[in-house]
């Protein structure tokens, strides 16, 4: 089965980025600072359980109203012109809850394998899930990084079904190729290859082969 052509994210686009319950809150934390910096504009969603591991890794308190969380992110990421919009589970009247306002791209990061197999099967339960179907069925950008070892085949079935669907699949396994020096130089490079293929430029790091001299 070919896997369905995927749309290059448009570069004034938004970019709706996902927290859900899975190991790795530094990585979404750091995609949406790089957003920003880069000045995208981005609509964040998280889940219940994103609440429960963003405090345990990174002691962040996570409101579970989305202003009240709209105005710590932005001054977290000093976020001064209003780049930064985030929206309830159950915000069905949000953009990314429709085909008539989508976001060029959508990012599930980390993402659990609870939502793969929900987005796998279609089956939009919360704004976290129809933005990624809405991704899907609009030849939008979607790309999930899932946190799981080992992965059952039932993880690999459902991923091997998006990816025909036309989404990405990019786990958060850093390369050592650069020989990383720290915990940020490892998150750095998985969200460097985020933003590559969103389309967003960034100096995270090396680019291979890069430094080499020509023979």
């Amino acid at each position: 089965m070919t896997a369905t052509p995927r749309r290059t994210p448009a570069a004034d686009g938004a970019i709706a980025v996902a927290w859900t319950g899975a190991s790795g809150m530094v990585y979404g934390l750091r995609l949406v600072e790089c957003l920003l910096a880069a000045r995208r504009r981005v609509w964040l969603m998280y889940s219940a359980a994103a609440q429960i591991v963003a405090s345990q890794e990174v002691g962040l308190a996570l409101p579970a109203q989305p202003r009240a969380a709209q105005r710590l992110l932005a001054q977290r990421f000093h976020d001064d012109d209003g780049l930064l919009t985030v929206y309830g589970r159950e915000d069905w009247g949000a953009p990314p809850a429709s085909g008539s306002n989508p976001p060029a791209a959508v990012v599930i990061c980390p993402c659990t394998m609870g939502k793969v197999a929900e987005v796998a099967a279609g089956f939009a339960r919360d704004l976290i899930t129809r933005s990624a179907d809405v991704a899907l069925k609009e030849g939008r950008m979607l790309i999930l990084a899932p946190r799981e070892t080992p992965f059952s085949p039932l993880h690999l079935e459902n991923m091997l079904r998006l990816a025909r669907a036309g989404a990405v699949i990019l786990p958060p396994n850093p390369g050592f190729y650069m020989q990383p020096r720290s915990i940020d130089d490892l998150v750095d490079f998985v969200v460097g290859r985020l933003l590559d293929h969103l389309g967003v430029a960034h100096e995270l790091t090396a680019r291979w082969g890069a430094t080499k001299t020509p023979a």
